[in-house]
């Protein structure tokens, strides 16, 4: 992989309005709140969801990282536990659109921070391979912000069925058809996996977004042909950015089913995921960013 331009500190070197954005919303108000309440609250330092924050694509991944460290710094919880909240928070009104638009919205910002860092950005198109499901839903919104910044982006559907299966991700699917930037591609069978291989060390960054909470035993096609061709593009020094968590890891236990994706970065949401700090998830996982997506606390169970 790319090795990320560093300061003399070793970090990922800002540029100067990122540096400013990094700061936590409300922060360029003025100074914390005098008030003794206020100040123990600290609501005033939240900053906005990532589809509400514009200025997360001005960030290199340090500076996400503190965009999100309240998520970041969280305690972790398990794949049935985060699927709970989900749902308890849809019971409350937070829409599934809406999540799966901060979802996406914060691993385009986190793509295109990787590219930048690795100086790939522009360089070829962000590939995007996603699944039928609401991990895959998650690619397509990250394509259409992808390429409202400029990218080109090619997003492939990998199913079986010629459209994704849950509303919300085919409704993001149908909205891309009004991107000039994006290409979408569906691969049915594994023979399609193939002929999309062909070239791919022209990406500039690889998305996994086939599978968000990983499978028991091995991998079916067309999906493992496209976890091949994921390891194919690493092996051609391309960075692989993955959506919760890299396809073929159990987010609770962090077990891996065969094959895996590798990922150099991992952008899951929310809280960290148990899965992704047990020793298998972590070696697979590269660096893990946790962001926010507007789960209500009050939907935590833990």
């Amino acid at each position: 992989m790319p090795t990320p331009k560093r300061n003399a500190a070793g970090r990922a070197a800002p540029t100067t309005a990122a540096r400013a954005a990094a700061a936590p919303a409300g922060a360029a108000a003025g100074p914390a709140p005098a008030d003794a309440a206020a100040r123990e609250d600290e609501s005033w330092r939240i900053p906005p969801l990532p589809a509400d924050d514009a200025a997360i694509f001005d960030m290199s991944l340090d500076e996400l990282a503190a965009r999100w460290s309240r998520s970041m710094e969280s305690s972790p919880i398990g794949a049935e536990a985060m699927r709970g909240a989900d749902r308890r928070a849809q019971a409350m009104g937070v829409t599934g659109t809406r999540l799966m638009e901060q979802a996406g919205c914060a691993v385009a910002a986190a793509t295109r921070a990787l590219a930048v860092e690795t100086e790939r950005w522009g360089k070829g198109p962000i590939l995007i391979l996603s699944g039928p499901g609401n991990n895959g839903g998650d690619g397509f919104v990250a394509a259409r912000h992808l390429a409202r910044h400029g990218a080109k982006v090619v997003v492939v559907l990998v199913a079986g069925e010629g459209r994704p299966l849950g509303k919300d991700a085919a409704r993001n699917w149908d909205r891309l058809d009004a991107e000039d930037r994006v290409e979408k591609v569906h691969v049915a069978v594994a023979r399609d996996v193939t002929i999309l291989a062909q070239g791919i060390e022209k990406a500039a960054v690889v998305v996994d977004a086939l599978l968000g909470t990983g499978t028991a035993g091995p991998l079916r096609e067309p999906i493992r042909g496209a976890v091949e061709l994921i390891a194919k593009a690493r092996r051609a020094g391309i960075p692989i950015l993955a959506v919760d968590c890299p396809t073929a890891v159990d987010l609770t236990s962090g077990d891996l089913s065969d094959p895996v994706v590798r990922a150099h970065v991992t952008v899951t949401f929310h809280r960290p995921k148990t899965g992704l700090l047990a020793r298998r998830g972590a070696a697979v996982a590269g660096r893990v960013l946790v962001a926010p997506i507007g789960i209500p606390q009050e939907a935590d169970r833990l």
